[in-house]
């Protein structure tokens, strides 16, 4: 038996990504933000695009259509999202967030932002740029 390549960037990427959940998560409900990180996606990608269909926002937030659907749900019913119709296609919905959405939104992107920012310290734009660079590079070699 040989052992793996070593290159084994999969398990970076992976074990790096559940760090930054975990971390996220902890500091959205120390801070009484009762917001799971998955529902804090969508909501963030909702608000730049009011009206976005189902379908959009599953294609933009790289998750299946089942996993949105559940977590509309939950939104809608705490009041942060709400649905409207397509005028132009009454078969699709459109999707909003209420006030109450665009509050939690606020007091969550202070939280974000500063993890964010705390991942990012003694980083550079190019380390940045690099980064993008190189994970675009594999998405469209495995894509």
């Amino acid at each position: 038996m040989t052992h793996s390549d070593q290159r084994a960037y999969f398990f970076k990427i992976d074990t790096t990504l559940k760090l930054i959940r975990s971390y996220m998560q902890k500091s959205l409900n120390a801070a009484g933000i009762a917001i799971t990180v998955d529902q804090w996606v969508v909501i963030d990608h909702i608000l730049p695009n009011p009206g976005i269909s189902q379908n959009d926002l599953a294609k933009l937030t790289a998750k299946d259509a089942p996993t949105v659907t559940r977590i509309l749900e939950l939104l809608i019913n705490k009041d942060w999202v709400r649905r409207g119709s397509d005028k132009k296609d009454r078969r699709r919905s459109q999707l909003f967030l209420t006030e109450e959405g665009k509050e939690l939104h606020k007091k969550a992107f202070q939280i974000v932002a500063g993890i964010r920012s705390k991942a990012w310290e003694n980083l550079s734009d190019e380390d940045y740029a690099q980064l993008v660079r190189i994970m675009e590079t594999i998405h469209a070699n495995i894509n």
